[in-house]
């Protein structure tokens, strides 16, 4: 969180691409950690039982990314238009007559200080955040709780690698499908489907606004229903808006409908996976990374093939075929992981019933 801060505070003073490109990568960096670790210290608190604190964490994430931009402009106010910076520089002869004038500084102040403001309240909100969180860092743990942790983390299921594969190819193609359709859904509106670009930005903000709700409510569902229930409702949902969209994906009322739907879908899925997985088997830092290493290279690869093959063949709509078949794999990938998840508890329970059967004829006879 100190390096993000940092990061925050240090990418409106970048002058050049190559430092502002080593800067974001060290702020990624942090950000991927800080991913990797919540998720971890969450299950290290409340084990298996963790499923409502761990849709309020994704929760707050969603809430943020939601909030955060609009936040910012309202308090800060919109950045200046690039043609006024940039089409005067363009043009000036100083350009062309000066080849030995000072080169450019590599850190300084920008010229709108509205864009400073916004990136130093959001850094100084996650500065305090650190301050409390590395005071409960400081704090001691009892022997109780001690003696808790290690019995977690003894907890391990016969196939745990092939689970953690199978369970980041899941992610892959989830968090693919989730960022494809939100960063590709404006244009299609647009371009596909017709419509205004204000009616299309409403489509993206209804995305992502049922997206955050329903991780809010998640909260409330993770107390009462097991977090396979709630995939398996996540993988219904996800299949049934998806086919939806490509059947009548030209049709605007159903883009409304469907995409309200396929957003609240796919808001549990993520942290409802890592808290079913807890109840079988427990999760370290190292196979937290792997599942977080997943969905970022689905995040990656997926939205930049599909932007290519969406421009080669713009009659066609590739964006829905793809949420479509990640819906698709997901859903059929899930009872595949719960089968070979529940196999080996059965085989135990089993061993353990007929371990019961001998003992009680002995008991009798003594």
């Amino acid at each position: 969180m100190w390096a993000t801060t940092f990061g925050l505070f240090l990418i409106p003073f970048c002058k050049t691409a190559v430092l502002l490109i080593v800067v974001m990568s060290v702020f990624g960096a942090a950000v991927g950690v800080l991913d990797t670790g919540a998720n971890v210290l969450i299950l290290a608190l409340w084990g298996d039982k963790g499923a409502p604190h761990m849709q309020a964490l994704h929760f707050s994430f969603a809430l943020g990314a939601f909030l955060a931009p609009i936040v910012a402009k309202l308090a800060w106010g919109t950045t200046v238009s690039a043609e006024n910076h940039t089409e005067p520089d363009l043009h000036h002869p100083a350009l062309s007559q000066s080849p030995e004038a000072d080169p450019d500084p590599l850190i300084a102040a920008p010229d709108d200080l509205n864009l400073l403001w916004a990136y130093a309240s959001v850094g100084m909100y996650i500065f305090v955040v650190s301050v409390f969180l590395f005071a409960l860092f400081l704090k001691k743990s009892s022997k109780h709780e001690k003696s808790m942790a290690s019995a977690q983390v003894s907890r391990r299921a016969k196939y745990h690698k092939a689970l953690l594969c199978l369970l980041f190819m899941f992610f892959f193609f989830y968090v693919g499908a989730e960022i494809t359709y939100g960063s590709y859904i404006f244009s299609f509106a647009t371009t596909h489907v017709g419509m205004e670009e204000s009616e299309a930005a409403g489509l993206n903000s209804i995305f992502w606004g049922t997206f955050a709700a329903c991780r809010g409510l998640a909260i409330f569902f993770a107390t009462c229903l097991q977090p396979g229930t709630m995939i398996v409702f996540s993988n219904i949902g996800s299949l049934v808006s998806s086919l939806f969209l490509v059947l009548f994906d030209k049709s605007p009322l159903c883009l409304w409908i469907a995409t309200s739907v396929y957003g609240a879908s796919m808001a549990t899925t993520f942290p409802s996976g890592i808290s079913w997985l807890e109840q079988y088997t427990s999760i370290t830092g190292k196979s937290a990374a792997f599942l977080v290493i997943g969905a970022c290279l689905g995040d990656m690869a997926i939205p930049a093939v599909i932007g290519i093959l969406q421009g080669e063949y713009p009659d066609l709509p590739v964006v829905m075929y793809t949420c479509l078949g990640s819906a698709i794999f997901t859903a059929t990938l899930f009872p595949v992981m719960y089968k070979l998840a529940t196999l080996p508890l059965d085989l135990q329970g089993k061993e353990n019933r007929s371990e019961n059967q001998k003992v009680l004829p002995s008991s009798s006879r003594l």
